[in-house]
């Protein structure tokens, strides 16, 4: 059953970027129904400004290529077209429906039918919780919500659209996505769904590495990431994917400082925006946590295979970024003594502060109040001094 306004409902309109408006008002006046969809419509009620702007359409993704300037049908399990408008990008996906028994082929499985079309309602029962299955349709001012999303975000509540259980085998990231999107909303998790998450958290293993830890980096960039890593704990999903932070989380003392210094990422300067600092803050925190605040062993601890089966295992950290961090490790040591730089001659100075880790190594400095004061002033300074000489950065 539809729940449909048709007058405007009490959502942020005034928010909504006009390049998403407009690629649906095209689609529209072509004779196409398409709404924006998902997130971008359940932020805009919960009073969030959206960061992304999903669309959902009938026209198929030729037909839209077709209607939309600098159009570009991507994927191919699942074909969408990425729409351009200077530094943005939005995806306009077809509707989509469940692959019916009778049209898979020998050996096939039912995620093939990503790419059967069909109808908005079919659409929106596919998705996977009730809150993000919400259509807007920013022309006329008008929801379509078949799974009573706005009731749940009235509520503060994410549950699942279907059986929860059958939904996380189909795809184990949903129980990620579901603990992650409560604590950026606030919500809370509906109580069938949060026994279903304990009851298939080691399905998570299943779930491939690079999607996890899409999801870990989106978790890091939530307000308070630890009260989530809290509760990933709580539900024993952590035992599963990331065993390493579980130890962590197993002493009260170690959870403390781990949390403590993760905070510190957002005054430190570390950039969300970019993987390589947001692991090395969290990789920071987590040896703080783990080996403690006496001078640490670098070498050992690079080539310890536990610490490295986390990393590259669990975490998903490349080798490029894992060099990145333990060379602003190395450097964050030479950062603590001033004399040794003063030593140098002024091409040395130059040499030591053109390091590309130089400032990963500063903002770890500032995590653990190891550079704080006098100290922070004087590289602050000195990179100043030196800056433009032999391309070194302001």
């Amino acid at each position: 059953m539809v729940t449909t306004l048709t007058t405007k409902p009490h959502l942020h309109e005034e928010w909504i970027d006009p390049y998403a408006r407009e690629i649906v008002r095209v689609l529209q006046d072509e004779g196409f129904e398409t709404y924006l969809v998902g997130g971008c419509v359940r932020d805009l009620l919960a009073g969030i400004h959206p960061k992304d702007y999903d669309i959902a359409t009938n026209a198929h993704p030729n037909q839209v290529r077709r209607k939309i300037p600098h159009a570009y049908v991507i994927g191919k399990r699942f074909r969408l077209v990425l729409v351009r408008r200077g530094d943005q990008q939005f995806e306009v996906a077809t509707f989509r429906r469940n692959v019916r028994p009778e049209e898979l082929e020998d050996g096939e499985s039912e995620i093939v039918g990503d790419n059967f079309f069909g109808s908005c309602e079919e659409d929106a029962q596919r998705r996977d919780f009730t809150v993000n299955a919400m259509f807007y349709d920013p022309i006329q001012h008008k929801i379509l919500d078949y799974c009573n999303g706005q009731k749940d975000i009235e509520t503060c509540t994410i549950r699942m659209i279907g059986n929860s259980v059958e939904r996380f085998i189909e795809d184990p990231i949903r129980i990620l996505r579901a603990v992650r999107l409560s604590h950026k909303l606030n919500f809370v998790i509906d109580s069938e769904m949060r026994s279903a998450i304990v009851q298939c958290a080691p399905e998570l293993k299943r779930a491939v590495l690079p999607r996890r830890r899409e999801e870990y980096l989106k978790i890091l960039r939530l307000k308070d990431p630890s009260k989530t890593f809290t509760e990933l704990f709580d539900l024993g999903i952590l035992a599963n994917i990331l065993v390493g932070l579980d130890f962590i989380y197993q002493d009260a003392e170690k959870a403390w400082i781990f949390g403590a210094h993760l905070e510190r990422m957002k005054t430190a300067g570390i950039r969300f925006d970019d993987p390589t600092e947001l692991l090395s803050g969290f990789m920071f925190a987590f040896f703080k946590a783990h080996f403690g605040e006496d001078s640490w062993d670098l070498d050992k601890i690079q080539n310890d295979d536990r610490v490295q089966f986390f990393l590259r295992e669990e975490l998903g950290m490349f080798k490029l970024e894992q060099a990145t961090l333990f060379k602003a490790l190395q450097l964050l040591h030479s950062l603590q003594r001033r004399d040794l730089y003063l030593r140098k001659g002024e091409r040395r100075q130059i040499g030591f502060l053109r390091n590309e880790s130089i400032p990963l190594a500063i903002k770890l400095g500032q995590m653990d109040y190891s550079l704080a004061g006098s100290q922070l002033a004087f590289w602050n300074s000195e990179i100043k001094k030196f800056s433009g000489a032999f391309g070194l950065p302001g």
